[in-house]
């Protein structure tokens, strides 16, 4: 099925593209959350007369990641205090929606679905780098301090 992208997609392409993806992903998730369009000749034409205002839209969504990350980097190093053991195990974990919090705190802006944890949520006091993806183009590293109350 060939698609038209409408904003840039990793692993697809960028605004504009032609892309050949399968049907089901294309009918159920980039036609309907308005990511593309289906490669009709009507749908061609519609789409270079609103490429204009579809790149302008990119680029400002661009700049305030870029500004985000900013005020992430202002921010600095993250120490959260959480309640620990002898060995420096934690009852419990830090997770997403504590990150989320301290660096909301700290004053950066992000949620929680901009957050990377591959390895899951800390267990251990100690400090650890965390990924904020704020932008498919803007990903910004985090210092984050655990330590013990």
């Amino acid at each position: 099925m060939q698609v038209i992208l409408l904003e840039k997609i990793g692993k697809l392409g960028n605004i504009g593209d032609k892309a050949t993806v399968k049907a089901g992903y294309g009918r159920n998730y980039l036609v309907p959350q308005g990511k593309a369009v289906f490669a009709t000749e009507a749908n061609i034409i519609d789409f270079e007369t609103r490429r204009a205002g579809l790149e302008a839209a990119a680029a400002e969504k661009l700049g305030e990641a870029q500004a985000r990350a900013t005020k992430l980097q202002a921010a600095g190093t993250i120490t959260i205090s959480a309640i620990a053991g002898d060995e420096g195990k934690l009852f419990g974990s830090i997770g997403v929606r504590e990150l989320e919090d301290a660096i909301n705190a700290a004053g950066g802006e992000i949620s929680k679905s901009e957050i990377n944890l591959p390895d899951g949520a800390f267990r251990h006091v100690g400090e650890f780098t965390v990924e904020v993806q704020l932008h498919l183009d803007v990903v910004e590293t985090v210092t984050v301090i655990i330590e013990a109350e």
